[in-house]
């Protein structure tokens, strides 16, 4: 970022009319080895007194985590300074608390590196769409998980050789947790759910499942019936709202959805409003360079803002109510590893019907001794089919109960189950 901001410094004040100097850069360890471009003397370990220096007029927040961030960037705020953050927990966590600070006094609190990298969504949520009464957003806004899913799908990869070549390629950490359980990218749908519906949700009460789970005969038998798995972050209304779904999954879209065609790396944001239709925006969601561009476009509208005593409309957030997901419907995939003997078909129908989850497709692999049963269901109450799953778990001949992917249908709405 720095970089990038010191080698364009010409180029940027000849478009925007903005001159930019680097006052000072914080850092944990001032004895790292720095880029040759950057003044060694640039570099201080006090991030504190760095914010306070009367020559630094914005300040830019790329360290990550909650703390010290989170007061880092409050005692930047109320000392009049705009701030320019990429980090998605500072944001889904104390987004709200934050932007109350930034309005009270008067400067600009922005984050658009912060969800889908060099994807500009922020702003179109925050201004262009300002108007529009949106219904949902829903997104691949991590690129960790799509790259690993595309591979599955494309390359039949299983989901540990795809895994390895992505942390081989930079594409995942060596720790990938975060990025594979789903909490990197409920932190995201938390701040587009503020956006959207003015929806005071934390990050960590987001419903998230995870990518693990996923095999490749998942992906298989997805693309055979003419679907493609992907971890979605969805946040949309309940019944027209003002409740609202707030969630990530991977779940099954039509091979002919929008997002189904996005590949690898990248990241794209699907947004349904009520006038406006269906809108998506798609690029690269990850990596340094798309992210200090999302931050440079920040800066430059936080010092022009600064520079004419104005600052970008904060989006007013309300406590929302968020259903949990057992309370919403939607159609599932379910696989089962079951014993091939007679009357398994029976007992299994048995548990779905027992809690109303009506069967629309079945199809059957034998294994030997064993079958694999593959059900697609009608759209059912979600806390019907985790009752149904846990019933079948119970069945004697019933091996195991495999992978449960919801269903997402091109024109789907939310409902709560009567």
């Amino acid at each position: 970022m720095a970089g990038l901001l010191v080698g364009r410094a010409n180029e940027i004040e000849t478009r925007t009319g903005v001159r930019f100097e680097l006052s000072a850069i914080a850092v944990r360890d001032t004895a790292r080895p720095r880029p040759p471009a950057l003044d060694p003397a640039l570099f201080t370990g006090d991030a504190k007194g760095l914010i306070e220096r009367p020559d630094v007029d914005v300040v830019v927040e790329l360290m990550g985590g909650l703390d010290p961030a989170r007061d880092l960037v409050e005692l930047a705020l109320r000392a009049q300074k705009p701030v320019v953050t990429a980090n998605k927990v500072l944001m889904a966590q104390a987004g709200a608390e934050l932007a109350e600070v930034a309005s009270a006094n008067g400067v600009d609190l922005l984050y658009e590196a912060a969800v889908a990298g060099a994807i500009p969504i922020i702003r179109p949520l925050r201004e262009s769409l300002a108007g529009e009464q949106i219904l949902r957003v829903m997104g691949i806004v991590n690129g960790t998980t799509n790259y690993i899913l595309s591979r599955m799908t494309d390359d039949r990869m299983d989901y540990a050789e795809a895994l390895a070549e992505a942390q081989a390629l930079g594409l995942a950490e060596r720790d990938p947790t975060a990025d594979v359980s789903g909490d990197d990218a409920a932190a995201k749908a938390a701040i587009l759910a503020g956006l959207a519906f003015g929806s005071d949700v934390l990050g960590t009460t987001v419903e998230r499942e995870g990518i693990t789970g996923v095999r490749a005969l998942d992906v298989a038998y997805a693309a055979r019936l003419g679907y493609v798995i992907k971890l979605l972050a969805v946040a949309e209304l309940v019944d027209g709202g003002p409740d609202v779904s707030v969630r990530v999954h991977p779940a099954m879209l039509p091979a002919d959805h929008p997002l189904a065609s996005v590949r690898g790396p990248f990241n794209a944001v699907f947004v349904e409003g009520e006038a406006a239709g269906e809108l998506m925006l798609y690029g690269r969601g990850a990596g340094g360079a798309p992210t200090a561009s999302a931050v440079l476009g920040d800066l430059i509208d936080a010092s022009r803002n600064l520079r004419s005593g104005a600052h970008a409309p904060a989006p007013h957030r309300a406590p929302t109510v968020v259903r949990p997901t057992e309370d919403l419907r939607s159609a599932f995939y379910i696989s089962l590893d079951v014993q091939d003997r007679s009357g398994v078909l029976a007992s299994v129908a048995a548990a779905f019907g027992a809690h109303g989850v009506s069967i629309r497709v079945m199809e059957q692999d034998g294994l030997g001794d064993e079958a694999r049963l593959v059900f697609l269901t009608h759209t059912a109450r979600e806390g019907d089919v985790r009752a149904t799953l846990a019933d079948l778990r119970t069945i004697d001949t019933v091996e195991q109960v495999g992978t449960v992917l919801r269903v997402v249908a091109p024109d789907d709405a939310v409902k709560v189950a009567p």
